[in-house]
């Protein structure tokens, strides 16, 4: 499920500088990677399965990891950059549930505002290679 955040277009006033506060996502590109994600089983790699829709998407993988103490009720933090209307990227967040067995999409909020920093200096190392 889409968060309302994502849907309307608002984001947490914490992203990095990367993403576009401004602009929108864009509906077909959300559209596409929720609908690549929506049939996650839960037995399949969750960083394969976020990784192949975010391309599909016209987003980036960026890096997974451990969601303990950082967020509630999931197991599995992936962080992704996807397309805005101006052609920036915006960085979003893929979230495996504690059961495993879905994946939902969230804008990253002041709790997740560290993220969005460290993917923004992940980014800029990648940038200079």
């Amino acid at each position: 499920m889409i968060a309302p955040e994502l849907a309307s277009g608002t984001q947490a006033p914490t992203l990095g500088a990367t993403a576009d506060h401004a602009d929108p996502l864009l509906p077909i590109e959300l559209l596409e990677l929720e609908l690549s994600l929506d049939g996650y089983d839960g037995k399949s790699d969750f960083c394969e399965t976020v990784r192949v829709a975010s391309a599909k998407a016209g987003g980036e993988f960026l890096f997974d990891l451990p969601a303990e103490g950082l967020m509630d009720d999931c197991k599995r933090i992936a962080v992704l950059r996807i397309p805005s209307s101006n052609e920036k990227m915006r960085v979003v967040l893929a979230v495996l549930d504690h059961s495993g067995t879905e994946i939902r999409m969230e804008a990253p909020d002041p709790a997740t505002a560290h993220l969005v920093r460290f993917a923004d200096a992940f980014i800029k190392v990648l940038e200079r290679f």
